[in-house]
């Protein structure tokens, strides 16, 4: 399957993008599932200023936002069904204490969507500490680690990469391989995918252990899109033995 599950719309402050033009670019591009993850704090924040500008902002109260968004998605999702199969993610900044930090505050809700990717966990200032099982659990749904390069923050950690992706596998916890290249990020791709897709001992690892991956453009602009950078890792991947996360929904 051709997935993308790193997608963003208006809702993120740095997209600016309706659903319905992002979902028809996949569609264009020949993807067969796209996962919608707007940040937190786009959603949370209610597209307003009272987050973007002003830092981290805890006491924001996000219990209507996030519902009133979901069912936003899921409305697109009806919308386009026989066309994409779409899900409802979203993207969890737990960054604070910085000025440009939006972490998501520790009592709102995501359990409902049907997946949240985890950025920030190799930040020192991260409210995981650097713990991503337990934070999967408060968020109570799937959830991937977003854009990291996860092989190099297991050696930081010290652990043995083996052990901590089994205990990963078998928190259900997945890995994103972010193929993103537009002018928000600078066309710049990410060195740990590159490395990945050439260190043999590292894909060995990934399969033996169990630990999915998703593959994710993190697109934030409809005209850069790139789906062929999205379909050669799908495949890749596939080629390797290795699943995708959903690829059996």
């Amino acid at each position: 399957m051709i997935q993308d599950l790193h997608v963003h719309t208006y809702y993120s402050f740095c997209s600016q993008d309706k659903p319905e033009k992002v979902v028809e670019t996949a569609i264009a591009g020949g993807i067969q599932m796209l996962g919608i993850c707007d940040h937190n704090y786009g959603v949370g924040c209610a597209r307003t200023d009272a987050c973007w500008g002003k830092g981290t902002r805890l006491d924001v109260d996000y219990e209507k936002t996030l519902v009133r968004y979901y069912d936003h998605m899921n409305n697109i999702r009806e919308k386009y069904a026989k066309k994409i199969k779409i899900l409802c993610g979203i993207e969890i900044c737990t960054l604070t204490g910085t000025k440009d930090s939006y972490a998501l505050p520790m009592g709102a809700d995501v359990s409902f969507f049907d997946f949240a990717l985890v950025e920030n966990l190799d930040h020192p200032s991260s409210i995981t500490n650097g713990d991503i099982v337990n934070f999967a659990k408060r968020c109570g749904c799937p959830v991937g680690i977003a854009h990291t390069d996860l092989f190099a923050f297991i050696r930081k950690k010290g652990e043995e990469p083996y052990r901590y992706l089994r205990k990963l596998a078998e928190a259900g916890i997945f890995w994103e391989i972010n193929v993103n290249y537009d002018s928000l990020h600078g066309f710049k791709s990410h060195d740990y995918v590159t490395e990945f897709f050439k260190n043999k001992e590292q894909q060995d690892i990934i399969k033996k252990t169990g630990v999915r991956l998703s593959v994710g453009f993190d697109g934030h602009i409809a005209a850069e899109y790139k789906a062929q950078r999205v379909k050669s890792a799908c495949k890749l991947i596939q080629d390797m033995g290795i699943h995708l996360v959903f690829e059996n929904r």
